[in-house]
């Protein structure tokens, strides 16, 4: 982060000394990372003419060609000529259906590309030079487009361009945590974009840009409703409105799902039970599961959450999550529907350790769910905090598939103004090894299938998405969305360069701007865990709403629900003892990992308390005691922040002034906010450890008497 500064102070010393430079055009954030910015005049050679190569494209195809019609108009002035026959210097689009005019084409094989995937090349064919976009399908082309459309907006040079590219997870959807009443859970930018109440008799164009953003990422499925279903969503009235969206999405190669709450028998129709053992109640999701077909004919299938957090489910019967899950299976398998079964459980009963239930629950169950069930893993054994190790599911399952569900939408990680980039947290997760297998074995390599040859992968990301105009809540965040696309489609892909060109195409191609803003976020997400959750502390967060700190909280319904549980301070010690002298949870990972993590000599600093009980004066390997190291990351968390606000500063003239301001004004609040975590944290701490403050370290500014009184019953999100 220092060497970001200083690179941002040269870059705003070049800016003054060249004078005051014309405002950039103002920009509200609508257009996301598709904003296809001008090009400079001849900064390389691009395409002069388009054109299918069918008569009779589909619309698939036909969104493509308008796709390239709006990136040339705003990128060159013009949009490229449509050709009806072939001419030097065309942009072609190909796929088996749409071939017909230009034979001998060579086409990708599905070895190379698969269904999904596309290939990029400049050829020579009938004596012309050309550059081809062409895949197995349709959507590969569509997918190749943008491809092809967002290098041309970050500036490269497409001669001699031979590009091959295909997804390594075959599901990669967004999960919409969304109520029907436009309420969205853990939703920090406005309302839902699914307006029920107008649907389907308008259709907002939002959706279609939705789909156009998704489809450029490679993203090809969204579940419409929140995992804490309504039975409503299944009912005709619901389905209509669920089919007219499915429309506007197909084009773009994306499924529509549906969140099925497990008593749904008994609320839409009136029956006694809803055991999956039951003949009525698997008779009544088939004829559901028919009837929705006959809406959607392409219906990707149910998302479930059951037994969980209050959740109904097959255990209510004495049942297993496989009798439930397989149930539904059945009744989408003639149509090719799937079942993401989510392993996010915890009983009605306060476990030993929460974190182990999961691992507890599946894998007595592995190799016992139908062909076409996923269980749905989150990224740790948690939930979704600023960091966690990896989830012991990952590796353990390997009759099952495992689709990872990651959060993109900032539950834990200060919500929409906090600049949080989670491409690092996403990478730190995908690339640990689980020693599953006796090969290198990632997490990555379980998500994509190799590690256990799953015929079935994918991964999900929690939306961030709402009705705000900028879509995300703030324009760092729309970082997220895009990162997660990135990472769903290459699970081995760099953090660190999908930042860049995130910021290529949403800020600036200019590589003194981009690398700075790379730079600043790619030291974000660990800011914001220093300021919160230093040294693998967890879960401290205010209860229900999850905003700002609440280490003391001790007294809600049942342990596991209070940040006390997560931590267990006291004046001679703090961290969970999750090591066989606890609750052993470190022996659900496999031997090497647990072997590392279980010694506190040898587990990372990041995960000690996760893992640990220890003394406050428990030295670590740089010399510092705990109670040292956690004020030293305290005070470090606030000063990235400092160094954040100093770099986007510098950045004033190389961006718009609308979406500048806002950005300065959200760091301003995460500022205000990392000091409200760093002083309450350390108050609560000294009111446990009575221990004094490292020397020229300032003490909090107000007594703990004031951060246990502040109050905020009306923080955005929060479930009903």
């Amino acid at each position: 982060m220092r060497n970001i500064v200083r690179r941002a102070a040269i870059l705003f010393t070049a800016i003054a000394t060249a004078g005051a430079l014309s405002p950039a055009l103002a920009e509200d954030g609508y257009d996301l990372w598709l904003r296809y910015a001008p090009l400079e005049e001849a900064s390389y050679a691009t395409p002069r003419h388009v054109m299918a190569a069918c008569s009779d494209p589909s619309a698939t195809i036909d969104a493509a060609l308008d796709e390239i019609d709006r990136a040339t108009q705003s990128m060159l002035g013009e949009a490229l000529p449509r050709a009806d026959t072939l001419q030097g210097g065309t942009l072609v689009l190909a796929s088996p259906e749409c071939s017909g005019m230009l034979e001998n084409l060579p086409l990708p094989s599905s070895y190379e590309v698969g269904v999904d995937g596309y290939a990029i090349k400049e050829i020579r064919h009938s004596g012309r030079q050309i550059t081809l976009i062409s895949a197995q399908s349709d959507i590969g082309v569509l997918y190749g487009t943008f491809d092809y459309l967002q290098r041309m907006a970050r500036g490269q040079n497409f001669t001699g361009v031979n590009i091959v590219s295909r997804p390594k997870t075959q599901l990669r959807l967004l999960n919409h945590w969304d109520n029907l009443d436009r309420h969205v859970e853990r939703g920090y930018s406005g309302q839902s974009i699914w307006d029920w109440h107008r649907l389907p008799g308008y259709l907002d164009p939002k959706y279609t840009d939705y789909a156009r953003a998704n489809a450029s990422i490679g993203i090809n499925g969204v579940s419409l409703t929140n995992v804490n279903a309504d039975a409503t969503v299944l009912t005709p009235h619901y389905l209509e409105k669920v089919a007219a969206l499915a429309d506007v999405f197909r084009p773009y190669g994306i499924k529509v799902y549906l969140t099925a709450r497990f008593s749904a028998p008994m609320e839409l129709d009136g029956l006694p039970t809803a055991d999956p053992r039951d003949p009525a109640v698997q008779a009544w999701w088939q004829d559901k599961a028919n009837e929705i077909y006959t809406y959607v004919p392409d219906f990707g299938g149910f998302l479930v959450k059951a037994n969980s957090e209050g959740q109904p489910g097959p255990q209510d019967y004495g049942r297993s999550h496989a009798e439930g899950a397989n149930m539904l299976a059945a009744a989408l398998e003639p149509h090719g529907g799937n079942v993401m079964w989510r392993a996010f459980v915890y009983s009605a009963e306060e476990p030993e350790d929460r974190v182990k239930q999961a691992y507890t629950e599946f894998v007595p169950l592995d190799g016992q769910f139908a062909d076409n069930v996923l269980v749905q893993v989150k990224n740790g054994p948690l939930d979704f905090q600023p960091r966690e190790p990896f989830h012991p599911l990952f590796g353990a399952m390997p009759e099952t598939p495992l689709m990872m569900e990651l959060q993109i939408t900032k539950e834990y990680l200060g919500f929409s103004t906090h600049l949080a980039y989670l491409g690092t947290l996403w990478e730190e997760v995908l690339s640990a090894e689980t020693h599953a297998t006796d090969q290198r074995a990632p997490v990555a390599s379980v998500i994509d299938g190799t590690a256990h040859d799953y015929e079935i992968t994918g991964m999900a990301g929690v939306a961030n998405i709402g009705s705000d105009r900028n879509w995300s809540g703030s324009i760092f965040d729309q970082a997220n969305w895009y990162a997660f696309g990135r990472m769903a489609w290459d699970p081995d892909a760099s953090a660190e360069a999908i930042a860049r060109d995130w910021a290529e195409l949403t800020f600036s191609r200019a590589p003194e701007v981009a690398d700075i803003i790379t730079g600043l976020m790619m030291g974000s997400r660990e800011a914001v865990v220093n300021y919160m959750t230093p040294l693998g502390l967890t879960h401290l967060m205010g209860t229900g709403h999850h905003y700002g700190p609440a280490l003391w909280v001790d007294d809600l319904g049942r342990a596991d629900w209070t940040p006390y549980y997560y931590h267990k301070a006291m004046k001679d010690a703090v961290g969970f003892d999750r090591t066989e002298t606890g609750s052993n949870a470190v022996d659900q990972y496999a031997g090497p990992v647990a072997q590392k993590w279980a010694g506190q000599d040898t587990v990372p600093d990041e995960l000690l308390l996760w893992f640990h009980r220890v003394g406050w004066d428990h030295e670590l390997d740089n010399g510092n005691t705990v109670w040292e190291e956690l004020v030293r990351r305290y005070d470090l968390g606030v000063s990235q922040v400092e160094d954040m606000q100093t770099v986007w500063h510098s950045l004033e003239h190389e961006v718009d002034a609308e979406r500048f301001e806002q950005v300065s004004a959200f760091l301003a609040i995460q500022h205000q906010e990392a000091i409200w975590w760093r002083d309450a944290s350390i108050a609560y701490w000294q009111s446990v450890n009575g221990l004094p403050l490292p020397e020229d370290v300032a003490a909090p500014a107000r007594d703990l008497d004031y951060y246990k009184s502040l109050s905020f019953p009306n923080a955005p999100g929060q479930g009903e």
